[in-house]
């Protein structure tokens, strides 16, 4: 048979009547440490290209590697939180193929005897059922540079005109996370990883080991899936489509390949074993390269560098270090708010639930601290193309807006401009609020009443529908007053004065 790559798509139902199912995770996580894995370079992101590099990370002759205490440290917390066993000692390898953005041709990495082993990771669902992936392994390694490809189309080698490299990446400290065959999923199996990569990432910030930013690149997942005929026992030919940027691309991606790779066998072809590239743009994959077998990489012991042995009561240690499991704490939060399963799933899809808790730490009910961040704020972060913690806002502040608001001094209109002038950098919101008296609600009722008297008497109609019963014609009046007094009134006081002045 020949291969056949064909944009065809089978029908889901279809994939599911004929295949089963076959995936595999490979998640690389970027750790926050200072600096690299086996060089004192330091790792901050977006830097100048090349200017966080040394003889160590550009691989010059002559140059040791030491290994990053700290990032060994973070390996083990990885590996206990994922219920792993921890290998009392392990050697590094050399991973040995030519890539441009390697500068060494090898990537120091762990090959048979990864510093985790053995473990599990319990995702829910989106029904609230649960799902256990299991583990295979958690290595240490380095990462390699970046290429930027120039004058294409698609911002990748095929049709640039020329490469550019950049080193400042090479060498940082490197997690890769690989799961054992997850099978047995059905036309669940695109959730279930999406679930399984959410929950990886969920556990990795709690554990303040990385930033787990995928759209910087520092939690990367690769995504193996392949398609098994019902009731046949070898598995299929493999794809792995690299680098996929985002939880919801997770499942796409895999969704995707369950149906082009089963529009290839039903057309008489063959799966090639390759990487695939992700389009963002569209939700489709794309050839990348052959994909290479263990043996391709020619491993063997890394010479330049000790073995990695942590005692078992550093592991202990460590163990006891680990923070309250990200879904328990939600489950426990969930129940003293008081909230729905829709309602938290909202809060942890915004990246919001930690700025909330916060915003109530400091003082905020939850309602409150709930609808700032997830309605007016997030709207702020959106027009501005940031992430919602990088508003230069902090919960303590939100929750000094909400004391405002309950104290009476403002209402949640002219509330809101008190938190622009916080985001342009103008001062906490009690600054603020000294600094811009207009702001304050009018509390003066002689005045209020004033605003009301000329607003029923420009509305003579409205009035008399008032004087008739029809309450909810207050809110005209109620507008026009609030208008009058920019906004500065109390629209529930407003409309008190207005009932009273029409006898009622």
């Amino acid at each position: 048979m020949t291969a056949v790559d064909t944009p065809d798509l089978l029908d889901y139902d279809d994939v599911l009547a004929k295949y089963e199912p076959v995936l595999g995770m490979e998640v690389h996580v970027e750790l926050g440490t200072d600096t690299k894995m086996f060089c004192p370079c330091p790792t901050e992101f977006g830097a100048e290209p090349n200017t966080q590099v040394c003889p160590v990370c550009l691989g010059l002759p002559g140059s040791l590697p030491v290994v990053n205490e700290a990032a060994v440290e973070s390996a083990i917390r990885i590996g206990l939180a994922l219920n792993c066993s921890i290998t009392p000692w392990g050697r590094f390898a050399r991973k040995n193929y030519f890539y441009p953005d390697q500068p060494k041709n090898y990537q120091i990495s762990q090959y048979d005897e990864p510093i985790a082993t053995d473990g599990y990771l319990d995702v829910v669902l989106d029904d609230g059922t649960t799902w256990r992936v299991e583990i295979e392994r958690a290595h240490m390694e380095e990462d390699t540079g970046k290429s930027l490809h120039v004058g294409g189309a698609t911002g990748r080698i095929h049709g640039a005109s020329h490469s550019l490299l950049d080193y400042n990446r090479a060498g940082v400290p490197l997690v890769e996370i690989v799961t054992k065959t997850i099978s047995g999923a059905g036309a669940r199996a695109p959730e279930v990883a999406r679930a399984y990569v959410t929950a990886l990432r969920d556990l990795l910030k709690s554990l303040n080991v990385s930033d787990v930013r995928m759209d910087q690149g520092s939690m990367r997942c690769d995504a193996n899936a392949s398609l098994m005929p019902i009731g046949a026992t070898e598995l299929g030919t493999r794809t792995e489509t690299k680098n996929v940027n985002s939880l919801k691309s997770v499942e796409v991606a895999v969704r995707y390949e369950m149906r082009r790779q089963a529009a290839v066998l039903e057309a008489g072809g063959e799966v090639i074993q390759e990487t695939r590239h992700f389009q963002e743009a569209d939700g489709t994959t794309s050839p990348g390269r052959r994909k290479e077998t263990a043996e391709d990489y020619r491993y063997f012991p890394e010479p330049d560098l000790e073995p990695v042995a942590p005692s078992a009561e550093w592991v202990e240690e460590l163990r006891g270090t680990l923070p309250e499991l990200p879904w328990v704490r939600r489950a426990r939060i969930q129940a003293d708010w008081g909230v729905s399963d829709e309602v938290m799933r909202d809060l942890v899809n915004a990246n919001a639930l930690d700025l909330v808790i916060a915003t109530v730490e400091a003082g905020a009910s939850p309602e409150a601290a709930r609808s700032w961040w997830v309605s007016y704020l997030a709207q702020q972060a959106n027009t501005r193309g940031v992430e919602l913690g990088e508003l230069p806002i902090t919960p303590a502040q939100v929750a000094q807006v909400v004391a405002l608001i309950d104290s009476g001094k403002l209402n949640n209109k002219v509330a809101r401009q008190v938190v622009d002038h916080v985001l342009a950098g103008e001062g906490d919101p009690d600054q603020v609020v000294a600094d811009h008296p207009e702001l304050v609600v009018e509390r003066d009722d002689t005045k209020l009443k004033a605003a009301v008297d000329e607003a029923l008497a420009a509305n003579p109609d409205i009035a008399e529908k008032i004087r008739g019963g029809k309450v909810a014609a207050a809110g005209k009046i109620v507008g026009d007053v609030m208008k009058a007094t920019r906004g500065q009134a109390d629209p529930a006081r407003v409309k008190e004065l207005v009932i009273e002045a029409c006898g009622g």
